[in-house]
C-alpha cells in the first residue's frame, strides 16, 4: 500500500563531496532531468559514463562534451566501470532493469538522480522550488533574473529555459536553483537556503497514499531549509498558506506572496493581453513596483509573484532588479509554447497534466483566443492519476468551447481495468474521445476553423501531434 516511503532510497543518507567521486555512470542518461545533471557533472570535470534505452539526440551533445554513452541496457555496458564509481538512476529505472542487476550485484553505489544533483550543489546558496502547479516556469524564472542581475546561478529545472537553451547548467555564481519534484518524495535532499512553495494539492497519491501524507512531505521538505534560511509559499493556496502558518510556529521564517490581503507580498492591478501580461508588487514594507512579462496567463504573474519575493526577502535582490530581471523571461519548453498557425489556426502545446495545471492552460487559452473558439486536445496521464483526477480533469475541459481526450498515457504504470480517457471525456459535454494518435489528429482537425485556438497538452506524447496537426491544417487550406 502507497505510504509515501521511497524503500529505494535513503534520502536522509549523508552525500559524498563531488570532488571525492572518482567516476559517475548514470542509466538512462537521455532523459531530461537526468541529462541534466549528466551537463553539470561534465562541467565539474567528473569522468562520465552511461546508457539510455534510445538513442534521442541529447546524447550526440553528451558525447561531444566528453560521456561515454552506450544504446541499450546491458550489463557489458559497466564493463569499464571502475568498482569506485558511484551509479546515478531516476525512479523510473525498475529493480530488473539489466543494469542495475549488474550494479548491485558488484555492490556500487546507487543514488537517486534527485541526490546525485544535491551533491552537485554541495553548500552553494540554493534556491528549490517545489509544488504542485507552476515548479518549472517558477523555476525559470528565478534562473533569468538572477541571470540578468549578475548572479549567474547554476540551475537544473524541468525543461529547457527559452533564450538560454537548456535546462541545466553551471553558472560563475555562488546560487544553485533546483526544480523539486516531490512525486518519489525525493525533494527532501536539497536543504536549501530559500525554498517557495507554489501550492499543495492532491498529487502522486499513488506514492503517498493519503492527502495527510502528503503534506507530511511538504511539511519536511520545508524543514529542510537551512539555518536562517526562508520559506516563501503562496496566500491564495490553502495548503500552501498552511505549510507557512505551521513552518512558523516550528521556529522557522516564512513570508507570503499573492492576491490574499494579508500577504506579505500583495499582486494587484493585472491586465493581459495576448503574450503581454503586467500586475502591481507591493513589496513587504510598502514599494510598490509594476511587473511585467512575456508570458501569458493569471498564474504566472502569481508565479513571478513568488520569484520576485524569494529574490528579495531570500537573496537579497532589490525589488527593482526582481522585477527588471522578470520582465526578460520569455518561457520554457512545453509551457504553453507556440508550435505554429495554419490555416488561421494557431497550435500551442502545453504540459499541464493535473486538473491545477490543466485548469490555468484552459483559462490562459481562454483569454487568448480572441474571436475565435478555443479547442483543447488532452491526453491524460498515468492510470493512477487518472482515476483519482478525472472529475477535477474534466471540470477544467468543460470550460473550454471543444475538448478532445486521448486515451490515458500510462508512462510507468501498467494499465487498470475500468480506467481509460473515457472517465475524462464523459463528463464533457460534447467531447470526443480519440482511441489512438490518427483519431486524435483527425479529431482536433475537424474541430478547428480558421481563428481558433488548438491547445495539445499532456505530460505524455500528445506534444508530437502538434507538427501532424499543423501539416494537415495546411493541406485542409489549400485544398
Amino acid at each position: 500500500m502507497a505510504d509515501g516511503v521511497n524503500e529505494r532510497f535513503d534520502f536522509a543518507a549523508p552525500l559524498p563531496a563531488i570532488a571525492d567521486v572518482a567516476a559517475v555512470h548514470m542509466i538512462a542518461i537521455g532523459g531530461s532531468g537526468m541529462s541534466g545533471i549528466a551537463r553539470l557533472l561534465l562541467a565539474r570535470d567528473v569522468p562520465l559514463s552511461g546508457s539510455d534505452n534510445n538513442d534521442v539526440p541529447v546524447l550526440a551533445s553528451l558525447r561531444a562534451a566528453g560521456a561515454r554513452i552506450a544504446v541499450g541496457y546491458d550489463p557489458a555496458n559497466l564493463a569499464d566501470v571502475g568498482d569506485d564509481a558511484v551509479v546515478v538512476i531516476s525512479s523510473a529505472i525498475r529493480e530488473d532493469n539489466p543494469e542495475l542487476i549488474e550494479v548491485r550485484r558488484r555492490g556500487l553505489p546507487v543514488l537517486h538522480r534527485s541526490q546525485a544533483l544535491a551533491m552537485l550543489m554541495g553548500d552553494r546558496t540554493g534556491l528549490a522550488v517545489a509544488g504542485a502547479n507552476g515548479k518549472t516556469t517558477t523555476s525559470g524564472m528565478a534562473v533569468v533574473a538572477l541571470r540578468h542581475a549578475g548572479a549567474d546561478p547554476s540551475f537544473a529545472i524541468g525543461a529547457d529555459i527559452a533564450g538560454i537553451g537548456v535546462n541545466a547548467a553551471p553558472g560563475a555564481g555562488d546560487g544553485f536553483v533546483v526544480e523539486a519534484d516531490e512525486s518519489d518524495g525525493s525533494f527532501v535532499v536539497y536543504h536549501p537556503q530559500v525554498a517557495i512553495v507554489t501550492n499543495v494539492r492532491d498529487d502522486h497519491l499513488d506514492f503517498y497514499g493519503t492527502s495527510e501524507r502528503l503534506h507530511a512531505a511538504y511539511a519536511e521538505f520545508a524543514g529542510t531549509v537551512g539555518d536562517g534560511g526562508l520559506l516563501v509559499a503562496c496566500a491564495d493556496d490553502d495548503g500552501s498558506a498552511a505549510l507557512a502558518a505551521e513552518h512558523r510556529t516550528r521556529g522557522g521564517r516564512a513570508v507570503t506572496y499573492g492576491r490574499s490581503a494579508d500577504a506579505d507580498l500583495r499582486l494587484t492591478d493585472e491586465r493581459g493581453s495576448g503574450f503581454d501580461w503586467s500586475a502591481t508588487l507591493t513589496f513587504p514594507g510598502g514599494s510598490t513596483l509594476p511587473l511585467r512579462l512575456k508570458v501569458p496567463g493569471a498564474h504566472n504573474l502569481l508565479n513571478a509573484a513568488g520569484v520576485a519575493l524569494a529574490l528579495t526577502a531570500g537573496l537579497g535582490l532589490t525589488p527593482q532588479q526582481a522585477v527588471d530581471g522578470l520582465a526578460h523571461f520569455a518561457g520554457t519548453s512545453r509551457r504553453f509554447e507556440p508550435r505554429g498557425e495554419a490555416g488561421g489556426v494557431r497550435v500551442v502545446d502545453d504540459y499541464a497534466h493535473n486538473p491545477g495545471k490543466l485548469e490555468a492552460v484552459v483559462r490562459t487559452g481562454l483569454a487568448l483566443r480572441e474571436n475565435g473558439r478555443l479547442v483543447v486536445l488532452f491526453q491524460p496521464h498515468l492510470y493512477s492519476r487518472t482515476a483519482q483526477a478525472a472529475d477535477g480533469l474534466a471540470a477544467a475541459l468543460r470550460l473550454a468551447d471543444q475538448a478532445v481526450v486521448m486515451d490515458v498515457y500510462g508512462a510507468r504504470e501498467q494499465p487498470v481495468a475500468g480506467v481509460s480517457g473515457r472517465l475524462v471525456s464523459d463528463q464533457v459535454p460534447g467531447a470526443v474521445f480519440a482511441q489512438d494518435h490518427e483519431a486524435a489528429v483527425a479529431a482536433a482537425v475537424d474541430a478547428v476553423s480558421a481563428g481558433d485556438l488548438l491547445l495539445t497538452v499532456g505530460a505524455g506524447d500528445v506534444t508530437a501531434l502538434g507538427p501532424r496537426i499543423l501539416e494537415r491544417l495546411s493541406d485542409r487550406a489549400t485544398s
